[in-house]
């Protein structure tokens, strides 16, 4: 009875026959066959008997494309009137009849309604699952991976890309396949190109049998390729494959071809974002040559700044214990590096005369004292040229001496007289200028040097930024702050600093006294490694962050020597640089 399930329910069937057999009269049995097997039976007796057995008769039925009979059977003393059993059985036969095809057309309702569940089902599910990151790989791989999860006949699978102005496809991702290489060659495919132009997929259930398939791959006897169309344009081909010939439906082609127009539209989506971001990423170029072509010490500085940055995100992303429950995701990770590379963006509006300022007075200025001191050496007992020499080299020290700062008052306090006239040998500015204890910069110079991380924020708050660089601006108006207040520009303390700033101040002390700059030669890194440490001491660094900085030095620069500005913005393989 059970194989009568797809054509009738059983219950339907015992009932049926049980109303025929009353029908029949006393003494006769009704009974079903499919294909010569009893598959129920009705009779007074509970007797059975074969449809070929004298005495039957028996009618002819459609089941599914299998041979039903109904018969009827007298008994002694109840035989059967040859013109009433034809009559009965031609009713009971049409009466069954109407019954499976009823059974038949709700079974093709529920299969029909199932299928529709289901194709919304995926639909729900693709969106969920595609539109859940705008990065096109991605995208890609959740397509394939749909592909497997739903048990499609293909054994192997793979989505290739359009090609910008071209007829041809990329290869992205793929699984099943050995050969790589090999697969990447369908990029110029007929198949592809005439797939992508109809707008409509293809199966190829015998590729030998086809002669637009020229290509020869291994283990591939059957094809179903499906364009991956978004409103504009075809973004792609998938192309799924078996080694089976035969292996793909009219119902697959319909499910994936869903399947696809959804991913079309995601894979769009990431095109457009990934195109945003290499629009924004030659932006970030142009500005950060910008700032190098003001000074071409501090060339490369950003993008140093960048690297490490990001190399020191992911060391903290190891590290349990300095931070406990501090991660930085892939997107704060990216945040991280574009703060490192326009964080010094604001000195495109400092003054260059003090952006590239070298030594405490200019040439120029220089050269005029020079005059001064061969006049005075003229009208007086004066040697000027070593006096001269001396003055240069104060001029350019980093930290001069006690002795230094203390012939620079003797020389201010020396006038210049002739004709009743008299004028100071060195001007009170320029005094000032050379008896400054550290540094080149006056305190003027200084306010207008510091002014660069407001001016930053001021510059880059007018271009619209994508979504996950929410931080962006505060990492770099903060990249100065100090953890005991003693920072610049706003005196923000302890907690009130970014974690991302106190990393970026970190990495930008470190590369500024590593690198050599108009004023200064290069620092070895361990002495280097000792002023962090000092900061940190005083209370200016993150102790913490400084701690594991200097643990971690030489891993964080291999890691930062594999991070370029064009890779970065897709973040590939951090899982591998934090191995490094």
């Amino acid at each position: 009875m059970h194989e009568l399930k797809k054509n009738i329910r059983p219950g339907l069937m015992r009932h049926f026959l049980r109303k025929a057999q009353r029908l029949a009269g006393e003494g006769v049995a009704v009974a079903f066959f499919l294909d010569g097997k009893l598959q129920a039976v009705a009779s007074s007796d509970d007797s059975f008997f074969s449809p070929d057995d004298p005495g039957v008769f028996r009618s002819a039925l459609e089941v599914g494309g299998r041979k039903g009979i109904l018969a009827l059977r007298g008994s002694a003393g109840h035989e059967l009137d040859s013109d009433k059993a034809t009559v009965l059985l031609d009713f009971l036969g049409f009466t069954l009849q109407g019954f499976m095809d009823m059974e038949a057309a709700r079974r093709s309702i529920a299969d029909e309604a199932l299928s529709k569940y289901r194709e919304l089902a995926l639909l729900h599910r693709s969106v969920s699952r595609f539109n859940s990151s705008l990065r096109l790989r991605d995208v890609v791989r959740s397509l394939l991976n749909e592909c497997q999860r739903e048990n499609y006949p293909g054994d192997k699978g793979a989505v290739f890309l359009t090609v910008p102005d071209s007829a041809g496809f990329r290869l992205a991702d793929h699984f099943g396949f050995t050969d790589g290489a090999a697969l990447a060659e369908l990029g110029d495919c007929p198949l592809f190109r005439e797939a992508a132009a109809v707008g409509k997929g293809e199966i190829l259930n015998n590729v030998d049998l086809d002669v637009r398939w020229v290509e020869r791959l291994p283990g591939v006897s059957s094809v179903l390729l499906l364009p991956i169309v978004s409103p504009n344009r075809c973004e792609g081909i998938l192309f799924l494959a078996s080694e089976a010939e035969g292996a793909f439906t009219a119902g697959d082609r319909k499910n994936l071809m869903t399947m696809a127009t959804v991913g079309g539209i995601s894979v769009s989506n990431a095109f457009n974002f990934e195109g945003s971001q290499t629009r924004m990423d030659a932006m970030l170029q142009a500005l950060t040559e910008a700032i190098d072509s003001r000074d071409p010490f501090t060339a490369g500085h950003s993008r140093r700044v960048a690297q490490l940055s990001v190399a020191f995100a992911l060391i903290v992303n190891e590290d349990k214990a300095v931070y406990p429950g501090l991660y930085f995701s892939e997107a704060q990770v990216r945040e991280i590096y574009y703060s490192g590379i326009l964080h010094d963006i604001g000195k495109i509006g400092i003054k260059e005369e003090v952006l590239t300022k070298d030594s405490r007075l200019p040439q120029k200025v220089l050269d005029i004292v020079r005059v001064r001191m061969q006049l005075l050496g003229q009208l007086e007992d004066f040697e000027w040229k070593p006096a001269y020499e001396r003055l240069r080299e104060i001029n350019v020290a980093m930290s001069p001496s006690d002795e230094q700062l203390e012939y620079v008052r003797l020389l201010g306090s020396m006038k210049l007289g002739a004709n009743g006239s008299e004028m100071s040998l060195l001007c009170e500015d320029e005094t000032a200028c050379l008896l400054l204890p550290y540094g080149n910069l006056t305190p003027e110079e200084r306010m207008e040097i510091q002014r660069h991380p407001a001016e930053s924020e001021r510059i880059l708050q007018h271009i619209p930024l994508h979504q996950g660089l929410s931080n962006m601006l505060t990492i770099i108006r903060q990249h100065h702050e100090r953890m005991d207040g003693s920072g610049y520009p706003d005196g923000l303390r302890g907690d009130d600093i970014l974690m991302q700033s106190r990393m970026l101040a970190i990495v930008d002390v470190y590369d500024a006294i590593t690198q050599e700059r108009h004023y200064k030669p290069a620092t070895p890194r361990e002495q280097a490694l000792d002023i962090i440490r000092m900061e940190s001491g005083d209370g200016k660094l993150d102790s913490r962050f400084v701690q594991l900085f200097v643990d971690n030095v030489e891993r964080i620069e291999r890691i930062a020597d594999t991070i370029s500005l064009q890779e970065h913005p897709a973040m590939p393989n951090l899982q591998r640089m934090s191995m490094m």
